[in-house]
């Protein structure tokens, strides 16, 4: 199963869940397979593909528990019925309704022995957006930091290039291909110009959604994510997530240049009101977002209870001084005792700079999405 697991974690899946598959005969590996993107072929077809014949009396084991509908592809249960594995062990139950315990069900209807709980709580880890959206209908939401040791993301001049070194830069890229949407709030956009897009080596195999959230639309028609829209219309489009109030003409210069422009309601301060956004977002089966967005942003995003993993690249540099940003603006707490807990914190280096990551809870959960 740990093997699964690792399997599992290469796919680039969003809305579909990583999974991955392997079939043990004789104690012996004969074949395994992952879920490499939405639309291709599932981890146990896969599996079975490469082991061929070898799969009949073998043991599947697989980290999430086997498909039994149709959607893009044929049901997974029904594969493993045809290729007479002789036992199914799942690290966990789909927690998706159109599964739900049907997929054992059917296999153990046709005599195969079917178990979950195996590394089940690693399997969820893996798979927690998964897991958020349909247990809640809203996405699920990681605010992604690069900070110096002294907590800045830039300098005093708004200089941010580059906090971290090539290593953490990279792994950043590989988490925006695995999200199923990567945000900024406008004063990023206009401060860095970022493209926004995951850029792997040799090629990523998918786009993010990407998104702007600019309540007064002040996107630049010449930004270079609005290029990079304009350039490839085959990919996810970038989305202007702004108000009802904002410029009409703005508007109909960016949609002109490929830009999907989101009208939202304001909030009282006549910024994007965020948890509809989240809403729309789940409409669109957009099961995680990545924020990549300044402090304003992450602040606004634990204010309003939206903020569910923090990931902070901590690179061995001090830059000080009391103007230069940090990871989190805001008014913050008044007392140490309002602070938001980080629970189950994990360190791990990459290359020169460190990667801490830990779950949110927030106090009050948004109503969720009626999808």
């Amino acid at each position: 199963m740990r093997r699964a697991l690792r399997l599992a974690a290469k796919g680039f899946t969003p809305p579909n869940p990583m999974v991955g598959c392997v079939l043990v005969r004789d104690g012996a590996i004969v074949g395994e397979g992952y879920h490499h993107a939405a639309g291709h072929p599932h981890a146990e077809a896969n599996a079975l593909a490469a082991a061929g014949d070898r799969a009949a009396g073998a043991t599947a084991y697989v980290t999430l528990e086997p498909c039994s509908h149709w959607g893009r592809t044929p049901p997974c249960a029904d594969a493993l019925i045809r290729a007479r594995v002789a036992r199914v062990v799942c690290a966990s139950s789909d927690p998706n309704p159109k599964v739900a315990g049907s997929g054992l069900d059917r296999l153990r209807a046709a005599g195969i022995p079917a178990e979950t709980g195996v590394l089940e709580a690693d399997a969820i880890r893996l798979n927690e957006a998964f897991f958020h959206f349909h247990a809640t209908s809203l996405p699920f939401v990681t605010i992604k930091v690069a900070a110096t040791l002294d907590g800045k993301i830039a300098t005093r001049t708004g200089d941010s290039r580059w906090v971290t070194g090539e290593p953490a830069r990279r792994h950043a890229h590989r988490i925006r291909a695995q999200s199923g949407a990567v945000m900024v709030g406008i004063g990023t956009l206009l401060a860095d110009d970022p493209r926004l897009t995951a850029r792997l080596r040799p090629s990523s195999p998918r786009q993010p959604l990407r998104i702007v959230v600019d309540s007064a639309l002040r996107t630049p028609p010449g930004a270079s994510a609005v290029a990079e829209a304009r350039a490839r219309p085959e990919e996810p489009p970038l989305l202007i997530a702004t108000t009802d109030r904002a410029d009409s003409a703005r508007a109909a210069a960016l949609e002109g240049a490929g830009v999907e422009i989101a009208r939202l309601p304001s909030t009282a301060e006549g910024r994007v009101d965020l948890v509809v956004l989240m809403r729309q977002l789940a409409e669109r089966e957009i099961i995680s977002v990545l924020c990549e967005g300044g402090g304003e942003m992450n602040a606004a995003l634990l204010a309003a209870g939206l903020a569910h993993k923090a990931l902070v690249f901590l690179a061995p540099k001090i830059v000080g001084g009391r103007d230069a940003p940090t990871a989190v603006e805001g008014a913050g707490a008044e007392w140490m005792g309002e602070a938001t807990p980080v629970a189950g914190m994990r360190v791990r280096r990459i290359g020169g700079d460190l990667l801490v990551e830990g779950r949110i809870y927030p106090k009050v959960e948004p109503a969720p999405s009626s999808r």
